[in-house]
């Protein structure tokens, strides 16, 4: 029997030349992934830095948690964990994303130069790709069904792949009619929102699928629940399998991975690029 060569499995995939790495900081109490979080600006500032010298790219800052079961707050909450943070990095040169599904909050974080909106909510809640509209900013888009409340509550799909598709593409409608063009643009599956362990593995599996709509990719699935359920183990013990799915995102045509582990996520990009150019 025949062994595939490196170079033959290498072609079955897709890897980028140039893929991103988002780090993740929480200024919330609850998000499910402790080491995240930033109680003070002091944490804040540490976290942002930390993760730009292990190779981040760019830093998302949520201040609303989104895990399942999360209860939502209010706009002015919301503002008022991000306002010493952003008071702060307005004067710095740091590619941030804001992580809000607030109009609101969009609005708010405009004046501080954020290079991207990434909404759960896929820009679905009034007002909130009218906010954008008109700016250079890159967006986000990520699919989720229901709410973080209840997105977990027998999440059920007759084709998990064509139904986010129809959704992205329904989006992408939206924008189009407001004069946002696909170049700003990246799609996120939304792994973990509104998905069973079997729609997750679904999406992965066909993650590439995706490609021909001519968005970036983005995709999320550090230390996730699907992750904690394929292997047994807790959020802390889960670097490993995190690194592996994020891998094969990244072979199916994914252009951002979002993690709480920047350093890890660098090495194992950088094995990938190296190989990628060893086999041409």
């Amino acid at each position: 029997m025949t062994r595939p060569s490196v170079r033959g499995l290498f072609l079955v995939f897709h890897l980028k030349s140039s893929p991103k790495i988002m780090g993740i900081l929480n200024l919330t109490p609850d998000s499910f992934v402790e080491s995240s979080r930033a109680h003070t600006l002091s944490q804040a500032k540490s976290a942002i830095e930390k993760m730009l010298a292990e190779g981040a790219d760019i830093i998302d800052i949520g201040a609303e948690s989104t895990r399942p079961g999360a209860e939502l707050i209010s706009a002015n909450e919301e503002r008022d964990r991000l306002m010493p943070i952003l008071d702060w990095i307005k004067d710095q040169s740091i590619p941030f994303s804001i992580d809000t599904q607030k109009p609101e909050v969009m609005l708010a974080a405009l004046p501080y130069k954020p290079a991207m909106i990434n909404d759960v909510n896929g820009f679905r809640s009034e007002g909130t790709l009218s906010a954008i509209a008109n700016t250079s900013l890159d967006i986000c888009i990520m699919h989720m069904q229901n709410n973080p409340e209840t997105m977990q509550d027998n999440p059920t799909y007759s084709d998990v792949i064509a139904e986010v598709r129809a959704f992205f593409e329904e989006r992408l409608s939206a924008c189009k009619a407001l004069g946002i063009d696909k170049s700003r643009i990246l799609l996120d599956p939304g792994f973990g929102f509104g998905k069973t362990l079997q729609h997750n593995i679904k999406m992965l599996q066909s993650l590439n699928s995706f490609t021909d709509l001519g968005c970036r990719l983005l995709v999320g699935m550090s230390r996730k629940t699907m992750i904690g359920a394929m292997l047994n183990k807790p959020v802390d013990e889960r670097l490993y399998g995190s690194l592996t799915a994020h891998t094969v995102a990244l072979l199916q045509g994914a252009d951002v991975v979002r993690t709480h582990d920047v350093l890890a996520t660098k090495d194992a990009l950088t094995v990938l690029q190296a190989l990628r150019q060893e086999i041409g």
